[in-house]
């Protein structure tokens, strides 16, 4: 778990290396892509079917929409925005699936969970306002990637009970390299004067090869650190680990980028990670 912390934003930082002379779809895809190519053969050695069951397609398209949602928010928002600011919001998710548990599978859900959640967004919020007067909607956009990510993660529990992890990243990122393809061929053809700039895919020039590299690396790398993070300690055990990963996320973003969160932001950051340490303590006692 510590690996992945360590791992995953420097997928964020290869991903805004790449951004100014990238479209955001073009990062997506190619994050996708070279997962699907790096999962394959991890795949093939660890001796697991490479087909898709006919009645697990549904449920894994879906995965692979709601990861694409997640991943455009957040290339969209970290390529203007501080890495840890962006990642500060999208730590969100966590209260998001929260109510959602409650709300579409009636779990049952205490007072003192539920105050946490609404403490965590006003955390949130204190982490927006800065940042939505200096970048202005881009700042909304992890909150697109927090939600999308939790019915992420409602997908993803669903099918665990149905298949191995690794097959389930292979087959989510073939199924969302196909879904992002007419993104890219529709930005190539068309001649929309604001989105096509933004879709249309170009040849990347110099050290943008090695950028585009690593998102797909990173993102395999880090997707194989959680999934055998998750296969040998319990999530309630891993869960409060993750917020490491925010130490990450400002170390790169000040060393790359000399980015550093302001007192209203880091304020923000440490109601968000208390809430959130509470309520994974909350369900430990359940």
């Amino acid at each position: 778990m510590l690996g992945f912390c360590a791992v995953a934003p420097l997928l964020d930082v290869a991903a805004k290396l790449a951004a100014p002379t990238i479209p955001v779809s073009q990062i997506t895809t190619t994050r996708f892509l070279l997962q699907g190519v790096i999962m394959l053969p991890i795949c093939l050695w660890m001796r697991h079917p490479i087909t898709i069951e006919r009645s697990l397609l549904g449920l894994l398209a879906l995965r692979g929409f709601f990861l694409i949602l997640a991943t455009y928010c957040f290339m969209a928002a970290i390529a203007v925005m501080p890495i840890a600011d962006a990642l500060a919001i999208v730590f969100i998710e966590p209260f998001i699936l929260l109510v959602m548990g409650k709300w579409l599978f009636n779990e049952q859900v205490g007072r003192r969970r539920i105050s946490a959640s609404i403490i965590g967004f006003a955390g949130v919020l204190l982490v927006i306002q800065p940042s939505f007067s200096i970048f202005g909607l881009v700042a909304l956009f992890p909150l697109g990637t927090a939600l999308a990510f939790a019915f992420y993660m409602l997908v993803t529990r669903r099918l665990s009970r149905q298949m191995e992890p690794v097959p389930m990243q292979l087959h989510t990122a073939t199924l969302a390299t196909a879904m992002c393809l007419p993104i890219l061929l529709w930005g190539h053809l068309s001649d929309h004067p604001t989105l096509s700039p933004l879709l249309a895919p170009v040849m990347p020039e110099g050290i943008a090869w090695l950028w585009l590299l690593g998102v797909g690396v990173f993102a395999s790398l880090s997707h194989l650190l959680i999934t055998y993070a998750l296969r040998f300690a319990p999530s309630a055990t891993l869960a409060p680990l993750h917020y490491l990963e925010m130490v990450s996320a400002v170390s790169f973003g000040y060393l790359v980028f000399g980015d550093l969160p302001n007192l209203l932001t880091l304020t923000g950051v440490v109601i968000i990670i208390g809430s959130g340490l509470y309520i994974f303590h909350r369900e430990r006692l359940k």
